[in-house]
């Protein structure tokens, strides 16, 4: 039997164990940064599997899996996700994510033995807010990874998509309480708070097109006969780059500073979520990918999405090494996204279908850059060439 064969008749075989973790995610589901029991759950797996684990790395949900050939080669990675939302629990899949990525690398764990390297499963807790992988990213941890692999379930096959960069912004205003009776003994933050997001949704018509400014009142006072002495904003500024999203930041913070001196108010502005880098697209794990689809019977797979939407940690990764983030079909087209409706999809026939292509057609782009050291320099000098042109 080849080594292809094997890694798809392994999966396979383990498919009943992956879907057991899947679905204890889904039955028990943490949001991000709490994911504890998680974290206990999937490592306890890899132990068994014959990894090398750490919990609580580089985050106290974090997890690394190693498995080392001790000889030389690649180190190649999957990425893992497992925190759930409020509410709808594992809405956005998570849980399938984690299910793959293991079964992605357990399968490659079988024959690295053979070509050398190291596999890594890796463990990236609360994507959906806080950014695992950004605190990974700056703790070093991809800088030592050759290739990083993953893929998210949803109502499309794909082969990842550009994303946006994420600048998240609190807006704090500072006036003085008066009796609404008097106001003129009083400064209204929460006048200051209503100037400013006003003027920020002026700011719409005049920014680069596929930018987008979104925000909130988070606090406006608690009594109406009470002039507010705090009131609050909270924003999230996406582009294209993070360079323009600090650019349309920056613009947003001189209408707040305009409000104040217009309302005898202060501001105070502050960095309340993980900023997230947009995701730098590696075509070559794109083509290589869309081929694995292809010869496992997936014949509907979209190519890369060029027009960003949304944000996502996996950039910081992308940012560090070649790093490709698939798409992989469980559920129909009218199920939407961080919804309970797909989090049943990922327990679903359809979800454990979906792990079993995904988790094969990454397995294999791993064992393609084992076998073929010129594909991976291929992926390596695309990733370097995008570096270098981002920076002139």
């Amino acid at each position: 039997m080849d080594n292809k064969q094997m890694i798809l008749d392994f999966i396979v075989s383990k498919t009943d164990d992956y879907m057991a973790l899947v679905k204890t995610m889904y039955e028990n589901p943490e949001i991000g940064n709490q994911e504890f029991e998680t974290m206990e759950l999937l490592t306890k797996y890899l132990i068994d599997a014959g990894f090398e684990t750490q919990k609580g790395y580089v985050v106290p949900t974090g997890f690394i899996g190693t498995y080392d050939s001790n000889k030389e080669g690649p180190t190649i990675a999957f990425m893992c996700e497992y925190d759930a939302l409020p509410e709808v629990g594992h809405g956005c899949g998570h849980n399938l994510i984690a299910g793959i990525g293991i079964a992605a690398g357990e399968a490659l764990k079988q024959i690295v033995d053979q070509y050398g390297g190291k596999v890594i499963v890796l463990g990236t807790p609360a994507e959906e807010n806080f950014g695992g992988k950004v605190s990974m990213a700056n703790a070093g941890v991809f800088d030592t990874i050759d290739v990083a692999l993953m893929v998210h379930p949803g109502t499309k096959n794909g082969v990842g998509s550009k994303s946006q960069a994420l600048n998240p912004i609190k807006f704090e205003f500072f006036g003085k309480n008066a009796h609404a009776c008097d106001p003129e003994n009083g400064a209204s933050a929460l006048d200051a708070a209503v100037m400013t997001f006003t003027s920020i949704n002026m700011l719409r018509q005049f920014v680069e097109p596929g930018t987008y400014i979104h925000g909130i009142i988070k606090d406006g006072g608690s009594a109406a006969n009470v002039i507010p002495a705090y009131a609050s904003l909270e924003y999230y500024f996406r582009a294209s780059t993070m360079k323009y999203a600090k650019e349309i930041t920056e613009k947003a913070i001189n209408c707040a500073k305009g409000a104040c001196q217009a309302t005898n108010t202060t501001v105070k502005t502050s960095v309340y979520e993980c900023p997230y880098e947009d995701t730098l697209v590696n075509y070559t794990l794109a083509d290589m990918l869309t081929n694995k689809y292809y010869e496992l019977g997936i014949q509907d797979v979209n190519p890369v999405d060029e027009e960003a939407k949304g944000s996502t940690d996996v950039g910081a990764a992308s940012y560090k090494c070649p790093t490709i983030q698939g798409n992989i079909k469980i559920a129909s087209d009218d199920v939407l996204g961080h919804s309970k409706e797909m989090a049943a999809a990922t327990i679903s026939e359809d979800g454990k279908n979906g792990l079993i292509k995904a988790s094969q057609a990454i397995a294999l782009v791993a064992l393609e850059l084992l076998e073929n050291p010129d594909k991976l320099k291929q992926v390596k000098e695309e990733f370097n060439n995008a570096h270098k042109s981002i920076k002139s």
